[in-house]
């Protein structure tokens, strides 16, 4: 499930939990996302964990001005897709932000228009498998002519706490 729902679960180990959070500055806000593990990951959740962070990654290295939204859309979603879990990504790649949390652009395989410098855009990937776990990592991209300055300096190796 993209965006969870408050409950009365106690966390145990074997959990997966996906913070999402941000921050408001002077009016603006920011968006990150980052997924750990409670005691122990089994290698379906690690190997989640990869390829969502590869889709992230390819991003990162490929997001700059000129783009078509669903081409910024595409780079990411065709890693987790080659890796055989497209079915269970199941939103868009981000969104714009500044003043709110959410706002245009917003992103899909039938988007339109080009990406701007000076653009601030989510990259959040993700694989949700249906009543099981779900693994999203998420950061801030000023988009640049020649590429993009990731704003979220969180580290998002795969943290498992004991």
């Amino acid at each position: 499930m993209p965006h969870g729902r408050a409950s009365e679960k106690v966390i145990q180990s074997g959990d997966a939990l996906t913070l999402d959070f941000g921050c408001l500055y002077n009016h603006y806000v920011s968006d990150m996302t980052r997924t750990i593990y409670i005691g122990s990951i089994s290698d379906q959740e690690q190997e989640f964990y990869e390829t969502v962070l590869a889709a992230n990654q390819s991003l990162i290295a490929e997001a700059k001005a000129g783009m078509m939204r669903s081409e910024f859309d595409g780079i990411p979603r065709s890693v987790i897709e080659e890796a055989g879990y497209g079915d269970y990504f199941t939103h868009g790649i981000g969104h714009g932000m500044g003043l709110d949390v959410h706002e245009f652009p917003f992103f899909g395989a039938a988007a339109t228009g080009q990406i701007e410098a000076g653009m601030v855009l989510t990259d959040e990937p993700g694989i949700y498998l249906p009543d099981k776990y779900c693994v999203r990592i998420e950061d801030d991209l000023l988009i640049t002519e020649t590429g993009c300055e990731v704003l979220t300096h969180a580290p998002k190796e795969l943290i498992v706490l004991k």
